[in-house]
């Protein structure tokens, strides 16, 4: 008897059933997902342009914007950028401990260029009287940035926190403002160097002219607007000829780029003061010099080479004069600093607007005994107990002058600048930091000095 059929249609069914269940599930669960991304997609497209919008407000004139926007901006630019600059909140603490005074009216100066060979001195100098300082340096390759590296490292031990960023930086200076209502600045930070101009000239024009600007941008618009003392330059005497160099001179002959971006700076800094009501004061170094100090320096690398038994080239004039300079010691240069930080009367500008007529002053920042460069050596000798091997050369057409003497009488008058250290005494305190920081041992000079006795 053969046997009936199996009837599977049912199954089938049942198949065709879950099947189609399947499917529309599938499908809703596609709908589902594409809706959540759609809404997720648009927050965050509303989210980027809300802080496009904040960050990059439409430009309006100055004259026509309310002098209370410039805090409203700033206050929500702080809320929502803080986590882009600097690392947020831990970073925001740094920078307030390290711009908050300790002693009653205290100074909260922003340094920058901290961790260069003078601004280094200076912020350690404000620091352990009391005031609050917040240091920038942009930490660059011109000389070995291990010695800046030390050098923040020596300030951090004393309470000195150094943003590392660059002066050009527009966000991050509007940041540091919002965040500390600085009552100065000492603007140290440029390219410096003379020779070095001929090498890489734009680099002078983007830090001493074009960060210089940026800086004085920022300023205007703080409330309150902090007064400016910044580093000049003996350079700017350029080819002239009369002696000493006094204030009054003219500084229209540069003879180096260096120098032009000083005396530009000189010019700027007028603007500003006219138009803003910006109180600036310029400082013209005279060849600073001393422990920590700048390798490129004359006797900074004489130093060097002579500890190493090597040849040292001593420039003389085309007409075989001696070369000389107004040496000035680092600890001199900062009590000058000081000085004019002090004496420095606040700006009458508000929201990037003159209230008033604002200081504005121009001082010499010298030793005023100028020592020819032989003696320089011939100290140096005697403090390394080495002989030098000099190549006497002429001095090449490359924007040095020969001889550099400051009046320092403005300065002595108006915040009693007066310099105390001679060559000698100074030249000794930077040897025995130098032989400590490198770690050269006397067996190492004397060995030096029979080489160079060859």
């Amino acid at each position: 008897m053969a046997s009936s059929p199996i009837d599977t249609s049912k199954e089938m069914k049942l198949e065709r059933y879950n099947s189609y269940i399947r499917r529309l599930n599938s499908t809703k669960l596609i709908v589902a997902s594409s809706k959540l991304l759609f809404r997720v997609t648009l927050l965050v497209a509303l989210i980027l342009i809300f802080f496009f919008i904040i960050n990059y407000p439409p430009f309006t004139s100055s004259e026509n914007s309310n002098p209370h926007h410039h805090n409203i901006h700033t206050t929500t630019h702080n809320l929502l950028s803080s986590s882009f600059y600097g690392g947020g909140a831990a970073w925001e603490k740094q920078v307030r401990h390290s711009s908050t005074p300790r002693r009653v009216n205290g100074l909260s100066v922003l340094v920058t260029g901290a961790a260069g060979f003078v601004g280094s001195h200076c912020s350690m100098a404000l620091k352990k009287r009391g005031d609050g300082v917040l240091g920038i340096d942009n930490f660059n390759s011109y000389y070995d940035p291990s010695l800046k590296r030390g050098r923040q490292k020596l300030l951090a031990q004393h309470e000195v926190f150094i943003v590392e960023g660059d002066i050009n930086d527009a966000e991050l200076l509007s940041k540091l403002f919002d965040i500390v209502p600085f009552t100065h600045v000492l603007h140290l930070a440029a390219q410096a160097g003379v020779r070095y101009a001929m090498k890489n000239p734009l680099s002078y024009i983007q830090s001493n002219i074009a960060g210089f600007v940026n800086l004085l941008e920022t300023v205007k618009l703080a409330n309150p607007q902090p007064a400016i003392v910044w580093a000049s330059s003996s350079s700017v005497y350029g080819l002239n000829t009369n002696v000493p160099f006094s204030e009054s001179h003219r500084t229209d002959q540069p003879a180096s780029l260096y120098a032009a971006t000083k005396k530009a700076g000189e010019e700027i800094a007028h603007t500003y003061n006219h138009i803003y009501g910006l109180s600036l004061t310029a400082l013209r170094f005279f060849t600073v010099y001393g422990p920590w100090g700048r390798p490129d320096m004359a006797y900074f690398f004489f130093t060097k080479d002579m500890v190493q038994g090597k040849p040292i080239n001593v420039y003389v004039t085309q007409d075989d004069k001696e070369v000389a300079r107004d040496f000035t010691y680092i600890d001199d240069i900062v009590k000058g600093c000081i000085g004019s930080l002090d004496t420095a009367e606040k700006s009458t500008g508000s929201g990037g607007k003159k209230k008033g007529p604002a200081q504005l002053r121009v001082y010499n920042l010298g030793n005023t005994s100028p020592v020819s460069v032989n003696k320089l050596v011939t100290i140096l000798e005697n403090l390394l107990n080495v002989k030098a091997k000099k190549n006497v050369i002429k001095m090449p057409r490359n924007g040095d002058v020969p001889f550099t003497h400051a009046n320092i009488t403005l300065a002595k008058k108006d915040f009693g600048y007066k310099p105390t250290t001679d060559l000698s005494s100074g030249l000794r305190k930077f040897v025995k930091w130098y032989v400590s920081y490198y770690g050269i041992q006397s067996k190492d000079l004397d060995s030096s000095n029979d080489h160079s006795q060859d």
